[in-house]
């Protein structure tokens, strides 16, 4: 497997990133560091980490700005944790080293746009959001007397069972087998 295969497990689209970067700019208020890939821009956890804490105020307590690998990994960690009380579905995140090790920047960037999905769901979030909305229940009632009406009408995907019969079909009609002399 070569390093690249390796490094984009995933299939990257630069469109995405950048999109996916310019929501977390307008949320954080804040660019990313100069001609710094988005990748390693977000390496740390540290922008991660304010943009959870802006979509939602001291949803991450401690943000490590400094430190080992250990610390940075620990703030991956912890915007996880923020992403599920946000309530991103567990099934749309990344895993720490999918980001740590550049395995799958494709997922993080998924991860970015289920967060951003999310955030149309918080009422009390009045900044930007990421992607299409979700939808949303559209409730329906009806009287008893529309719901009885509905129940006399024959659906046309019952179909019918008048006009169409298998008399005339040959079911296992026999094949003629020549053998070569």
């Amino acid at each position: 497997m070569s390093f690249f295969t390796f490094q984009c497990a995933g299939k990257r689209e630069p469109e995405k990133e950048a999109e996916a970067q310019q929501w977390i700019e307008a949320v954080i208020g804040e660019r990313f560091p100069p001609g710094v890939p988005f990748e390693h821009a977000l390496r740390d956890g540290i922008i991660l980490c304010k943009l959870m804490n802006r979509l939602q105020p001291g949803i991450i307590t401690k943000v490590n700005v400094s430190g080992g690998d250990y610390k940075f990994m620990d703030n991956i960690s912890q915007f996880q944790k923020a992403c599920i009380k946000y309530g991103v579905p567990d099934v749309d995140l990344f895993q720490t080293t999918d980001l740590w090790d550049q395995k799958n920047i494709a997922l993080v960037t998924t991860t970015i746009f289920a967060i951003g999905r999310t955030a149309y769901k918080h009422p009390e979030w009045r900044g930007p959001c990421l992607g299409p909305k979700p939808s949303e229940e559209n409730r329906r009632e009806f009287s008893e007397d529309v719901l009885r009406a509905g129940q006399t009408v024959i659906g046309l995907q019952a179909g019918s069972n008048t006009g169409a019969t298998q008399s005339g079909q040959s079911f296992g009609a026999s094949r003629k087998i020549i053998l070569g002399k």
